[in-house]
C-alpha cells in the first residue's frame, strides 16, 4: 500500500512529531531511506537551510539515512544521481515554499518520475504546506489568484495549506474556482495521511473538508473518505 501524506505547514518545529513518526514507521522505520527534496525553498535561495532543517528533524526521529536531495531547478531534475536518490527512496518529502515553481520544476521530468515509480513500489509520499498543495490535482496561484493543475497524486482535490493562520481566506474564492472538486483545510502542525481513498488526521489541528454543499471539520485521530 501507498500512503500520501500531506501537512499544513510549519513543519520541522517539534510539534509534527506524531505525522512525522509514523511517516517514518510506514516508510520502513529507522532503516529508511529519507529523502528530502528542498525544490520550493529555491526561489528565495533558502533551500538550503530548510533542506537542513528537515535532515536535522528526521534524524532526531531515529532515521539512520536521511539526505537532501540537491534539486532545486530543471538541470539538477534530470541529473542521473538525483534520480536514483529518488528511485531508490522509501521516504520522499517536499519542503514547502513557492507552489507554482515547485510544480513546473518537477512536472515531466526525470527526477518526478523517480518520485512516481518509488510511490507505486511502495515509498510514502510526502509534503508541507506548497510541497502538499502541488500534490493534489489542483493547487492555487496566490500571486496570480489563479488554479494551476498539479501533479495529480490526490485527484480532483486542493489543499488550502496553514488554514488555521490564513488559508481558510482561500476556501470562498477556490469554491468559485473549482465548485466540483474536495478543498482539503490543513491547519499548521496537523497532517493527513491518505491511503485507498481514506484519510486520517494526525497533530495538534484539524482537517475541514469542503465538499460542493458541505464543510465538515475532523479533529485529531478521525479518518474520512478523502477522495472524490
Amino acid at each position: 500500500m501507498a500512503y500520501l501524506i500531506l501537512q499544513g505547514g510549519a513543519e520541522f518545529g517539534g510539534e509534527m512529531a506524531e505525522s512525522d513518526s509514523r511517516a517514518l514507521t510506514l516508510a520502513g522505520g529507522r532503516s529508511a531511506r529519507v529523502r528530502i527534496i528542498p525544490t520550493a525553498a529555491a526561489p528565495d535561495h533558502n533551500h538550503g537551510r530548510a533542506g537542513e532543517n528537515g535532515r536535522r528533524w528526521f534524524a532526531s526521529l531515529g532515521a539512520a539515512d536521511v539526505a537532501i536531495v540537491p534539486l532545486i531547478d530543471a538541470a539538477s531534475a534530470a541529473d542521473p544521481a538525483v534520480v536514483q536518490s529518488l528511485y531508490t527512496a522509501d521516504l520522499i518529502y517536499l519542503l514547502g515554499g513557492f507552489p507554482h515553481y515547485l510544480a513546473q520544476t518537477l512536472r515531466h521530468t526525470l527526477a518526478w518520475h523517480a518520485c512516481l515509480q518509488a510511490h507505486q513500489r511502495g515509498a510514502v509520499l510526502a509534503g508541507s504546506s506548497a510541497g502538499a498543495m502541488v500534490l493534489c490535482g489542483y493547487y492555487f496561484h496566490p500571486s496570480e489568484n489563479r488554479i494551476e493543475e498539479g501533479l495529480n497524486i490526490l485527484p480532483n482535490t486542493c489543499v488550502l495549506p496553514h488554514h488555521d493562520t490564513f488559508g481558510q481566506q482561500w476556501a470562498p474564492r477556490l469554491r468559485q474556482l473549482l465548485p466540483h472538486a474536495t478543498l482539503l483545510g490543513l491547519d499548521e502542525r496537523t497532517g493527513l495521511i491518505a491511503a485507498d481513498g481514506r484519510g486520517q488526521v494526525l497533530g495538534r489541528g484539524v482537517v475541514t473538508v469542503y465538499e460542493p454543499h458541505t464543510t465538515t471539520t475532523y479533529p485529531s485521530g478521525r479518518d474520512f473518505l478523502v477522495s472524490a
